[in-house]
């Protein structure tokens, strides 16, 4: 245990039939016990595809979107390539089933086989913000989660085209 911290992954994200799940370790799944009701949950896993030392020692990205600065600091991205590869998503709740420990959800922007590290209940009253401010380069994006689906996010991408 490294500086007092150790992580356990509790799960893992499971990709099938078009959609995703959240499939919680068998000990866990007591654990689920009061979710009914909660339309999003926060998710948080770890990018375990990106986490190698060469991921983990990139601190800035040239011109990752069309319109950000020239040089932009890998905490102004989600992106998976951090110091430490830990991601949150929103993600809707389809369906729990609390006999088996899973979780079906529409999407996640996770690889299947992904560890999950947390899952906790996203509630307006913590997890919202009123009048939130962000740079003028991402200010065109979507406001809204569910306006995310539609957007075109592939144009935002300096390479992704």
């Amino acid at each position: 245990m490294e500086n007092g911290i150790k992580l356990s992954a509790i799960g893992q994200v499971h990709a099938a039939d078009g959609g995703f799940s959240l499939v919680l370790n068998k000990a866990l799944i007591p654990a689920l016990g009061g979710l009914n009701g909660f339309s999003y949950l926060n998710v948080l896993w770890w990018a375990n595809l990106f986490d190698n030392e060469d991921g983990r020692s990139v601190l800035t990205f040239e011109k990752l979107y069309t319109n950000a600065p020239d040089i932009l600091g890998i905490f102004a991205t989600r992106s998976p390539v951090r110091p430490n590869p830990i991601c949150l998503s929103v993600v809707s709740v389809s369906h729990i089933d609390y006999d088996n420990g899973i979780i079906s959800i529409p999407y996640i922007d996770a690889e299947d086989g992904s560890p999950i590290l947390d899952i906790k209940p996203y509630h307006p009253a913590t997890d919202r913000v009123k009048e939130p401010s962000v740079p003028d380069w991402c200010s065109h994006w979507p406001q809204w989660l569910e306006d995310s689906a539609v957007f075109d996010w592939e144009a935002e991408f300096v390479n992704a085209r």
